[in-house]
């Protein structure tokens, strides 16, 4: 959901990759149904693991509890975005985290510079 709206807010401006520490198969579909309520499609992604490349590639690498698990190099921008896990939960808690996402991302394009489309 972060990368959905970061690509929705901030366009062409920035590379976005998402991965996890420990993704699952499947893109969450509360998530997918959560993201299409607000005009955003995130139905083709894909869940990646995090790699080496990417996230030395990275100006900001945004976790959401991965704790040891995410890599840690120096030099990066590293935020934890401390959130509810969206999976297996219903569309009413997804939607609260979707929101609070919206907000974090928000922030984030902020401190970034980055003008919003």
């Amino acid at each position: 959901m972060a990368a959905g709206w970061l690509r929705h807010l901030a366009g062409d401006r920035v590379d976005v990759y998402s991965g996890g520490s420990n993704p699952s198969d499947d893109v969450n579909p509360q998530a997918v149904e959560a993201m299409h309520e607000v005009g955003i499609d995130i139905s083709a992604e894909q869940p990646k693991k995090w790699t080496d490349s990417a996230v030395r590639a990275a100006d900001a690498i945004i976790s959401m509890g991965c704790g040891d698990t995410c890599p840690v190099y120096p030099g990066k921008r590293y935020e934890d975005w401390e959130l509810t896990d969206p999976a297996g939960q219903g569309i009413e808690l997804v939607r609260e985290v979707r929101d609070q996402i919206r907000t974090h991302v928000d922030e984030l394009i902020a401190s970034l510079g980055i003008e919003t489309v």
